[in-house]
């Protein structure tokens, strides 16, 4: 079991590590290819803070462990908006100023509903992947093209500001993102593995796994950048982060899954995991939307998200021990 654990840490760290270099390399490529900032934004550095999710969900369909895929895409959910959020606003309340958030707000807390509605029957088919995929696909174009054709976005202002600060030749980008999605592949496996070693020396699901150690480690590319962006003062990045990665999870990445493999739901997920994950998402839309003005998330309602975290991933460590 020590060589698994010993695989989970080595997996997670060349994980987060590969996902940066290929976002830097990939956002590098595409901007010598000529694409707009704002899409390098959006599509690029979107598809590359959910690359360890969505190539370990994929992975773990492949290697017909689906509850692991299931686990990782809501416990990263989880993890997003209760420990990220919640450890972010601790340190620095933040503001929510964007209409852009407060569009994305709702429609995130929808997609969440769907989700539901797709795994009630405890089976995330091949039909209800192509819907989660066909919905995402729409949500993307409907985001890009809103994107093109409005004043503009501080992202795009943002992923310009960085280009200048670390430039790269188009070779070296290249070599980065070729490099970084080889090793993306790799420690994605290597992690799959020894989740599910892990899980079966302790007599556990892989949703289980999934949803605590496998969900941290994926999460820790948004945790990074969301510090980063408060350190900054760029609030509504570091919230723009986590709904943006919420709703690759919760589309794309089961999407992904499912269309490989179906899943199999276990009937907890229901009513312990999807409901902590929309009670967090219903949560986050009271604490950032603002009804009586500039909305905020303060430091007692990070706190407050903190401690739900804790008392749930302490609920999920409890059933794993014999």
């Amino acid at each position: 079991m020590w060589l698994a654990v010993a695989a989970v840490v080595a997996g997670l760290i060349v994980l987060v590590w590969s996902a940066d270099r290929f976002v830097d390399g990939a956002a590098t490529t595409a901007r010598y290819a000529g694409m707009p900032s704002l899409l390098i934004g959006m599509v690029v550095i979107g598809f590359g803070t959910s690359a360890p999710e969505m190539v370990v969900s994929a992975l773990a369909a492949v290697d017909g462990n689906p509850g692991l895929a299931l686990g990782n895409a809501y416990g990263s959910n989880i993890t997003n908006i209760a420990l990220i959020l919640g450890l972010v606003a601790a340190i620095s309340p933040i503001a929510v100023h964007s209409s852009v958030l407060r569009k994305e707000l709702p429609i995130l807390l929808v997609i969440t509903l769907l989700s539901a509605a797709l795994i009630h029957d405890d089976l995330v088919s091949r039909m209800d992947a192509v819907v989660l995929l066909l919905v995402f696909a729409a949500l993307m174009g409907w985001s890009i093209y809103q994107g093109m054709r409005g004043e503009g976005d501080p992202l795009g202002g943002d992923v310009d500001q960085e280009a200048f600060a670390h430039p790269m030749s188009k070779g070296r980008a290249l070599f980065w993102m070729l490099l970084g999605l080889a090793l993306l592949v790799v420690s994605s496996r290597i992690l799959v593995w020894g989740a599910v070693e892990i899980s079966q020396a302790l007599g556990v699901s892989d949703l289980i796994i999934g949803l605590t150690v496998v969900a941290i480690g994926t999460s820790l590319p948004e945790l990074a950048s969301s510090l980063v962006a408060i350190r900054k003062n760029e609030h509504d990045l570091a919230l723009g982060n986590v709904l943006g990665s919420n709703l690759f999870n919760t589309l794309a990445v089961v999407g992904i899954a499912g269309a490989i493999h179906p899943v199999a739901v276990e009937p907890a997920v229901l009513y312990r995991d999807w409901a902590v994950m929309t009670g967090l998402t219903l949560l986050l839309f009271v604490f950032g939307y603002g009804f009586r003005g500039r909305g905020r998330i303060n430091r007692l309602e990070g706190s407050v998200l903190l401690v739900i975290y804790l008392a749930y991933t302490g609920y999920l460590v409890t059933t794993m021990v014999p």
